[in-house]
């Protein structure tokens, strides 16, 4: 049996090498089909780890708290849209939820920053001390203000690596210099790790932090004292994440008197909801994209039964003659199904390299992350077996049901 499979492949290849060009481009299906879903693939997965990354960027359990109603007044309104929440609500939450690690504010502008001849337009954030262990931030020089500066309303400044690229030249250490903001001088007492994007595609690094009192009473001004742009909350446990957002829901509603009937003055995200809804959209797009990548394999599929069909209108006087010297229908079937997975192979095995190419190189021109997954590169090419396997059936039973006498007739 090994012997009669070998011979029958070396015929396989025989008979598919006479027309080169024709069985090539009946393999070019197949081709496309391999190398799309393997590049496709590599590219959702790369994406689904930049989006784990940058989700883990913002800190660990972390709970973010906006302010804005869902509904007021019978108008829905945008996250961040009113003052509802102010530091002396933070404060609370430690004090009355147990399950939250730390509490911590913040509130935002875009200002612009001037050091000597050079300014920049960057996101300046007035923060409470907590907000950094909170958000997980570290520093390649220097370190963070305390709560005395806080206190103090210091004007002391973290400065995040866009920002100092922007500001001072290579190689100047930007620990100890004065920059301005609003034309209010502050010292820089530690320059911030880089996080890279966010989950939401912004710079995390383009970024300045000084004391949220320094922020409210000497740049930004508000009417309201006190009232932030946003809440943070981190919790020990991820598992814990749940039934903190419960908790911290049920304090504000009734730490702001609201009715039954009332919606919420607030909007709670979590690390896992951002995370979740970022891969959400990139499954998505990888499902379309291989949806494509399976109807190449498909179109690939239907070109090998086709050529087969007319192989066997060509070769049916050669398949009456090896019918008339004692071969069996299961040879023939056996013939032109090894023809069918010999294109498969040939077309899956072209397939995968242009795959992990194509993969490559999107890395390298994009600068998307590619992850190249085994299991991906080998159910691509067992489902590129299995389409040939398919397709090739039919022109096999129909070359193997031949009358051995109306084949050795037809002309």
């Amino acid at each position: 049996m090994p012997a009669f499979l070998f011979l029958t492949l070396i015929t396989a290849v025989r008979v598919l090498s006479r027309n080169r060009l024709r069985a090539g481009l009946t393999m070019l299906g197949i081709v496309i089909g391999v190398g799309a879903v393997i590049a496709m693939v590599s590219i959702g997965e790369g994406a689904k780890a930049a989006v784990q990354a940058q989700v883990a960027s913002m800190g660990t359990n972390v709970i973010i708290v906006l302010p804005g109603s869902t509904t007021v007044g019978g108008v829905r309104g945008g996250q961040g849209g009113a003052i509802t929440l102010n530091v002396s609500d933070a404060l609370e939450m430690k004090k009355r939820i147990p399950l939250l690690q730390e509490t911590g504010w913040a509130k935002r502008d875009v200002m612009q920053i001037v050091n000597g001849n050079k300014n920049w337009n960057g996101s300046v954030n007035g923060i409470s001390p907590s907000y950094l262990t909170i958000r997980d931030w570290s520093f390649t020089s220097g370190g963070p203000f305390i709560q005395a500066d806080l206190d103090a309303a210091a004007r002391v400044a973290l400065v995040g690596q866009t920002v100092a690229e922007n500001l001072f030249d290579p190689g100047e250490e930007p620990v100890g210099s004065v920059i301005r903001i609003k034309n209010v001088p502050f010292r820089v007492i530690g320059v911030l790790a880089p996080k890279g994007q966010s989950a939401q595609g912004s710079d995390q690094d383009d970024v300045i932090f000084i004391p949220f009192s320094t922020a409210e009473r000497k740049v930004f001004g508000t009417q309201f004292i006190g009232s932030v742009g946003a809440l943070f909350a981190a919790t020990d446990r991820q598992e814990d994440l749940v039934a903190a957002v419960d908790q911290i829901r049920e304090f504000l509603r009734a730490r702001h008197r609201l009715q039954v009937e009332q919606g919420d003055d607030f909007t709670i995200r979590t690390q896992v909801d951002i995370g979740k809804v970022q891969e959400g959209t990139s499954q998505t797009l990888t499902v379309m994209l291989l949806s494509i990548a399976a109807v190449s394999l498909l179109v690939g599929g239907i070109g090998i039964m086709n050529i087969l069909l007319v192989s066997v209108t060509e070769r049916t006087r050669e398949i009456g003659v090896r019918m008339a010297v004692g071969a069996k229908r299961r040879h023939i079937l056996a013939q032109f199904l090894i023809e069918a997975m010999t294109l498969s192979v040939v077309g899956g095995t072209l397939g995968i390299v242009i795959g992990v190419m194509g993969a490559r190189l999107t890395t390298v021109i994009t600068g998307w992350p590619t992850i190249i997954s085994g299991d991906t590169v080998i159910a691509a090419f067992l489902f590129s077996l299995a389409v040939g396997l398919f397709f090739g059936l039919y022109p096999a039973q129909k070359a193997s049901r031949l009358n051995p006498i109306d084949a050795l007739r037809y002309e």
